[in-house]
């Protein structure tokens, strides 16, 4: 990935951290974006250390605008171009359907989706224009199957594994590669709260255990990268095995 610009949201922590590390390992220039100033700049420094190129970007993607602003940004930092776009921002709050306040379902369309489909519709035409670029949405098996509670949550997902595909019908034709990583239970800072309730999710995979964000990451990064050069519109289950059972 030497020479290519990658853009990760939510990449100040989790799946998204280990994601912006891992292609700034294969040395892409990864523009990190996340609210926190503070955990941005870590994961930046983090990279720098390893021998890596990195920038922060902040980026609070509820705002209407924000996700067309941070594609400009981003295209600045580049030095006018991005060529990998990893669609990691997301939130996924848990609960019965008749206690969702309108609030948190609008928060949650508005990060999971609205979002990823406006860095898309500001940075797929220009990949399109260059002949080549490669988008990873970041999904979730509960994207798959019903899980009492996570109705709200579910749903955003699938409709970002919908979107993946509709977006590798539109731009696959002119080179861009647009492809989902589908995550099981994964063990991050927004999982620490769910205690042993992440392990008995797990437990109903045959890898019987939670992820590590690495894992996830490699997965993104296969996607991402030329050993996938024909993988097109893909929702790639991540999940140890649960969606198969």
């Amino acid at each position: 990935m030497t020479g290519k610009v990658a853009l990760v949201t939510g990449a100040t922590s989790g799946i998204g951290a280990a994601a912006a590390e891992t292609l700034a390992e294969r040395g892409a220039h990864v523009l990190v974006a996340g609210r926190d100033g503070g955990r941005g700049r870590a994961v930046v420094e983090a990279i720098r250390r390893r021998g890596g190129t990195a920038d922060f970007v902040a980026a609070d993607l509820l705002a209407a605008d924000s996700a067309r602003q941070l594609a400009r940004q981003a295209v600045e930092l580049g030095g006018g171009r991005v060529d990998i776009l990893v669609n990691g921002a997301g939130i996924y709050p848990f609960g019965p359907t008749e206690q969702t306040p309108q609030s948190e379902f609008d928060a949650v369309y508005a990060l999971n989706v609205k979002a990823p489909y406006y860095l898309v519709a500001e940075l797929a035409p220009a990949m399109a224009e260059r002949g080549g670029g490669a988008i990873v949405n970041v999904s979730t098996m509960a994207a798959a199957f019903g899980v009492p509670g996570m109705a709200l949550y579910g749903s955003s997902k699938a409709a970002v594994n919908l979107l993946t595909k509709a977006w590798a019908a539109e731009y696959g034709p002119r080179g861009v590669r647009v492809n989902a990583v589908q995550p099981g239970p994964t063990q991050t800072e927004g999982t620490a709260g769910m205690g042993e309730d992440l392990d008995t999710l797990a437990s109903q995979a045959p890898a019987g255990r939670p992820a590590t964000p690495r894992e996830i990451a490699e997965a993104i990064a296969y996607l991402a990268g030329d050993a996938a050069s024909f993988v097109h519109g893909v929702v790639l289950p991540v999940d140890g095995g649960r969606t198969a059972v």
